[in-house]
């Protein structure tokens, strides 16, 4: 890797994007996304007896519960 600036022409001209697919790194709006969050120990300790309680994941449940936040909020709009 060098520091020297990028010219417009430093492009070479075999490269052909013409078979290139669009949209390649696209995440479909129902995938589960992995995102590290960090939450206090006490909402932990919560929504994980609850989680159990339900049988169900944790992140299940987070997930949930964050939807119906975003319903209410948007019902207050």
């Amino acid at each position: 890797m060098t520091n020297r600036p990028i010219k417009n022409d430093d492009m070479p001209d075999e490269i052909d994007f013409r078979g290139g697919s669009r949209g390649l790194h696209h995440i479909p709006p129902q995938s589960k996304v992995f995102m590290p969050a960090s939450i206090e120990r006490s909402v932990w300790e919560y929504f994980s007896v609850k989680a159990d309680q339900k049988g169900m994941e944790l992140s299940e449940l987070l997930t949930e519960v964050l939807k119906r936040d975003i319903e209410i909020n948007e019902a207050l709009k």
